[in-house]
């Protein structure tokens, strides 16, 4: 599996319409979505999964009204149930070989987040019907996972949480082992750092996509909370101090960059899990969520200073967080089979 940053051929996303996900939000929600459309669509093909022909032809005439090009964005109509792509979507690999490089992906078992929402499983069928159109080898893995829970560096390396790969609700008869041998045999990779937990108000179990990324195959930036009070406080520095004893293949400590953390977004039900680790690396953009907080810009300023060759966009995410995810959840990179980097192969 190469890392985020490797060349996109394009990106997957489907079409947000879930009332009970984002109750009384989906107008904002799709404002959202159209404007990653818009901000990838420039330098990017975009393939947009869509219900049916009418809701193709609304979303036309929304992106008509604005003055950017959006030719790059194709529509395929394959209903979903709910936008998480990045959690039941295909998990593409390359291969690099004599014959050339060769494009596949895996199709993980979907449980709708450890059978938290049943009404949700039937996203899992996804990269099965993707697979005519994609027309590559497709892999099933006789495993429960989910991309969000997962994050590469392109270089071996493998970053994941204990809270929810070794969650019963997943694969219950794997063990630590298992699990880090799957990763291995699926997705190519040598080692596995283990971080502990997630955020509060994931219901992901621990997603590491809100918790710690990798920038570069030797950089990974990751949350703090500066409020001891914070329940966040005492998950977050844990897993900062395990990522300050990793080391890589070489046996090389990581430079580890930290982010601030958006203070508390709260609902009815309890905590949103908002973090601004939960961007999105495109070719020439990073979509980063923002919350109408003070610490923004810190965040951002931060972003731009590991992304000096794109251009960071501050996408505000205080609806599509309320759905309990960001930008890097319902979006799925789909690598280019050219500019191989390296551990790819």
């Amino acid at each position: 599996m190469p890392a985020e940053w490797h060349p996109h051929e394009s990106t997957w996303l489907a079409w947000p319409k879930n009332e009970s996900t984002w109750p009384g939000l989906i107008p904002r929600v799709q404002q959202t979505y159209l404007e990653i459309l818009i901000q990838l669509g420039e330098l990017e093909r975009v393939n947009l999964l869509v219900d049916n022909a009418d809701e193709e032809y609304l979303i036309r005439r929304q992106l008509e009204t604005t003055d950017i090009i959006t030719d790059q964005v194709f529509f395929h109509h394959i209903p979903t149930v709910d936008s998480w792509i990045r959690d039941y979507g295909p998990n593409f690999i390359l291969r690099l070989s004599q014959a050339g490089t060769q494009l596949a992906f895996n199709h993980w078992k979907f449980n709708s987040w450890g059978n938290k929402y049943p009404e949700l499983q039937g996203d899992g069928v996804i990269p099965e019907q993707l697979e005519d159109i994609l027309g590559i080898p497709r892999f099933t893995p006789p495993q429960v996972l989910e991309g969000g829970a997962i994050d590469v560096n392109g270089d071996g390396i493998c970053l994941v949480t204990e809270q929810c790969l070794l969650n019963p609700n997943r694969n219950p008869d794997s063990s630590k082992a298992q699990s880090e041998q799957f990763l291995k045999d699926y997705l190519g990779v040598a080692q596995i750092l283990w971080l502990h937990s997630g955020i509060c108000g994931d219901d992901t179990d621990g997603h590491v996509d809100n918790i710690a990324r990798f920038v570069d195959p030797q950089t990974i930036v990751c949350p703090v909370e500066e409020d001891t009070y914070d329940e966040n406080y005492q998950p977050l520095q844990e897993n900062y101090r395990r990522l300050m004893k990793a080391r890589n293949l070489k046996g090389e400590a990581f430079k580890i960059v930290t982010l601030p953390m958006p203070g508390r977004l709260e609902g009815p039900d309890g905590r949103f899990p908002a973090s601004y680790a939960n961007f999105y690396i495109a070719n020439s953009v990073v979509l980063a969520p923002i919350f109408h907080h003070s610490n923004d810009r810190r965040a951002l300023e931060t972003l731009c200073e590991l992304f000096p060759d794109r251009k960071v966009v501050g996408l505000d995410c205080t609806a599509l967080v309320k759905g309990m995810g960001g930008p890097h959840c319902v979006t799925q990179q789909q690598p280019s089979q050219g500019l191989c980097g390296s551990g790819v192969g």
